[in-house]
C-alpha cells in the first residue's frame, strides 16, 4: 500500500500537480494512474462542460453524470461547474478511493459503486452525461473503435440522447474523427475536440445531443493554441473553409541563410499535432496564406513570415536533392541534425545512417517528396516567436 501511494504521488506530480499538493489524497494501482486524464486535459473538459450548463434554462438544476468514473479526475474538475454531480464506478477499490478523494478536495457529490449502464436505465434526466469507455479488450490489448470499447456507446446511444441534454464521449486519439462522427451520426454532432499536450495528441472528444447543432465545430487544442473550424451543418465531416490570413510580421531569426533558395521556400511550417490529426490541410493553408510543399507532405511554405502559424516554424537555409555530390556539399558538413521524414522512402534511422549525422543540435532536416516525385531534403533553423 505504501509503495502504491509513493508511486501514485510521483505520477501525480507529473500529471496532476494540484492533486499532488494534497497530502491526504489516495492513489490506485499504477495502471489506473497511467490511464487517467492529465490535469490539463481535465481542466479543458471542464471548460467544454460550461457550454452545456449555459445552454439550459433556469430554474432547471444542472446535473453531471459520469457513467465510467474511474479514478474520477475528469469528474472532479467538471463537477464544480454543475449544481449536482453523480459519479458511477463499478470497481469497488476505485470507487472507494474516488469517494475519499472527493471529500478531501471539498467536493459535494454523489458517488455510486455500481454498473454505469444499470444506472443509466433508471436515470431521469441529466444536463451532461460523460463517458470514457475502456479501450482494452478481454486480453488486455488496446482497442480504438467506439464499438470495440466497453461500454459500447453505440448500443446505448438512443437512451443516452433521450436522457441528457448533451453527451460527452472521450475517445482514443488513434481514432479518426470522421469515423467517430459517422458512427454516432453526423446529425447529433455539436463539437469535436482534438486535444494535445506538449504537441502530443492525447484525446479525441465528442459532444453530441439529440437535436445536434446548427453550426458544429471542430476544435484543435494544443497547449496555448486553439484553432476552430466550422463544419457543414448537414455533413459535419465536410469543413467550411475560413479564408482570413494572418498578417505577416518580421521574425527574429537565428541565422542568415547561407545558400539561396527559391522565393517560395523561405519559410517552412509544420502544423501542431492536433492539426495534423484533423487533416484539414487545405483549410489551414487558406486560413494562414501558406502553400503546401507537396500534396502528401503536410508541410507548408511561404515567402513571407507568418508569425502566428499554429506549429513549428523554420527558416530554410538550404535545399538538397538526394544526389551524392549535393548531399556531400550541403548536408554532411552539418555533422549533427534533427531529422524528420514526410512521404519519404527512408525512415529517420535509415536516413541518419546514410547522411552520417548524429542526433540533436540546432539544424533541422525535413526529407520529403515533391509533387513531381523528386526527393529533397530541406535544411532549416527553428524560429522561436
Amino acid at each position: 500500500m505504501a509503495l502504491q501511494q509513493i508511486q501514485g504521488r510521483q505520477t501525480a506530480r507529473r500529471k496532476l500537480p494540484s492533486w499532488a499538493a494534497h497530502d491526504d489524497l489516495l492513489y490506485p494501482a499504477h495502471l489506473s494512474m497511467e490511464q487517467c486524464s492529465s490535469e490539463q486535459t481535465a481542466r479543458y473538459k471542464a471548460r467544454v462542460a460550461c457550454d452545456s450548463v449555459a445552454s439550459i434554462i433556469p430554474p432547471v438544476t444542472s446535473r453531471l453524470v459520469d457513467l465510467t468514473g474511474g479514478l474520477g479526475v475528469d469528474f472532479a474538475f467538471m463537477a464544480p461547474v454543475f449544481q449536482e454531480a453523480v459519479y458511477v464506478e463499478q470497481q469497488p477499490e476505485l470507487s472507494a478511493i474516488a469517494q475519499a478523494n472527493f471529500a478531501t478536495l471539498g467536493l459535494t457529490v454523489t458517488t455510486i459503486c455500481g454498473d454505469g449502464i444499470g444506472y443509466l436505465h433508471q436515470l431521469d434526466k441529466a444536463t451532461l452525461i460523460f463517458l470514457d469507455p475502456a479501450r482494452r479488450d478481454g486480453h488486455g490489448g488496446r482497442t480504438y473503435g467506439i464499438s470495440d470499447c466497453t461500454p459500447n456507446v453505440l448500443t446505448i446511444l438512443e437512451e443516452l440522447l433521450s436522457k441528457a441534454d448533451h453527451v460527452m464521449i472521450k475517445l482514443s486519439p488513434m481514432l479518426d474523427w470522421r469515423k467517430a462522427v459517422s458512427d454516432v451520426g453526423a446529425e447529433h454532432v455539436e463539437q469535436i475536440h482534438i486535444i494535445s499536450v506538449g504537441n502530443e495528441c492525447k484525446e479525441l472528444l465528442l459532444v453530441i445531443s439529440a437535436k445536434g447543432c446548427e453550426c458544429p465545430r471542430l476544435i484543435c487544442k494544443n497547449d496555448n493554441s486553439t484553432e476552430v473550424f466550422p463544419l457543414n451543418p448537414t455533413t459535419p465531416t465536410s469543413p467550411t473553409i475560413p479564408t482570413t490570413p494572418t498578417i505577416p510580421t518580421t521574425p527574429t531569426i537565428p541565422t542568415t541563410p547561407t545558400i539561396p533558395t527559391p522565393p517560395s521556400l523561405l519559410y517552412l511550417y509544420e502544423p501542431n499535432s492536433s492539426l495534423m490529426k484533423a487533416g484539414l490541410f487545405v483549410e489551414l493553408a487558406a486560413r494562414y496564406g501558406v502553400s503546401p510543399l507537396a500534396p502528401n507532405s503536410h508541410l507548408f511554405t511561404s515567402e513571407e513570415y507568418i508569425a502566428h502559424f499554429p506549429g513549428r516554424i523554420f527558416q530554410i537555409a538550404a535545399v538538397s536533392s538526394m544526389n551524392k555530390q549535393e548531399l556531400k556539399a550541403t548536408i554532411q558538413p552539418l555533422r549533427q541534425a534533427n531529422i524528420s521524414v514526410r512521404n519519404f522512402p527512408l525512415s529517420v534511422a535509415e536516413l541518419r545512417k546514410r547522411l552520417k549525422l548524429t542526433e540533436g543540435g540546432s539544424n533541422y532536416l525535413f526529407a520529403t517528396t515533391l509533387g513531381n516525385g523528386n526527393h529533397i531534403i530541406l535544411v532549416g533553423k527553428k524560429i522561436t516567436p
